[in-house]
Formats: C-alpha cells, structure tokens, sequence
C-alpha cells in the first residue's frame, strides 16, 4: 500500500483540512472487501451517476441514505428457504454490504431504481446563488465590456 505525504500540501494551504483527512482516511480503509463493485460516471458538469451491481437483490432489499456529505448504501442478506430444491453451486453473492460514498458539498441524491442487476443512483450538484461566483463591479462601474480580439479594438475606437 503507498502512504501519501500531505504535509507539504496542509503547510500552504488553508481550509482544507477535511479533503486532506478524506484523502488520507480512504487510503487506510481501501485495502478492504470490493463488493459490490461499482462506476462512477460524470454525465454533465453538476450531474453524476453511480452505479452498483447488486445482482440478486430486491428493492426492499437495498437501503439508501443520504447525510450531509456522505452517501450510504446498505443491502441486507436475506435468508433462502430451501424449498425450491437443493443448491448445488452458489456462484451468486448474496451476501451483505455496505458502501460509503464521499459527497462534495450541495450534492443531493435526485433518484435511484434497481433494473436488471443495476442499482443506479442518480446526484446532481446544486450551489446556493448566494455561493455562485459573482462580478463586481470597480468603482461603481456597472458593466464592464470584453474585446474579444484586437481587430474589433480597432475598429470600435475608429468610429
């Protein structure tokens, strides 16, 4: 297993103190058990979609919840009545698990469904007005405008 150093990084950096400890907690932990393995795919740049194979569960079995900055998703054993017959080889895992997802913040859950297998959970980012980045203006100015190249300068300063 490699160790990151991060202390060179927390010298000269301020506030971010929390990624660091994410960063450093998931490589303790990452040596552990895959199952269920998963995807991660970015559809957009505030919209994302993960994706578990959880082949053999039900809806009812699968239990999803959504905290601050943290995504949970739990599925529960269930117990087989063996009247069906007697099982000769178990290659399906039915087995518990439980996945911890890191969220950013303002990332909620929009929706999950189970099809064919696939567990797929649906995020999407939404950053309050008030964080959005704003311009501001310089010295009461309230616009400001953008040449786009030197030939429109020209021109513009011309007439």
């Amino acid at each position: 297993m490699s160790r990151f150093d991060f202390t060179p990084y927390r010298r000269s950096t301020v506030g971010f103190d929390r990624l660091f400890d994410l960063l450093e907690n998931q490589a303790r932990s990452s040596g552990g058990d895959n199952y269920p393995p998963f995807n991660i795919l970015r559809q957009g740049d505030d919209n994302y979609r993960i994706t578990l194979a959880v082949a053999g569960f039900k809806p009812a079995d699968i239990d999803i919840t959504a905290q601050q900055n943290l995504l949970i998703v739990q599925g529960r054993k269930r117990d087989e009545d063996g009247s069906e017959g007697e099982m000769l080889h178990i290659g399906i895992a039915n087995r518990g698990f439980e996945r911890r997802f890191e969220l950013a913040d303002f990332v909620r859950v929009e929706n999950a469904r189970l099809e064919d297998g696939l567990l797929a959970i649906d995020l999407v980012r939404e950053v309050p007005e008030a964080m959005k980045p704003k311009k501001i203006a310089v010295n009461g100015q309230s616009t400001l405008e953008i040449v786009k190249n030197s030939d429109d300068a020209s021109t513009a300063n011309a007439a």
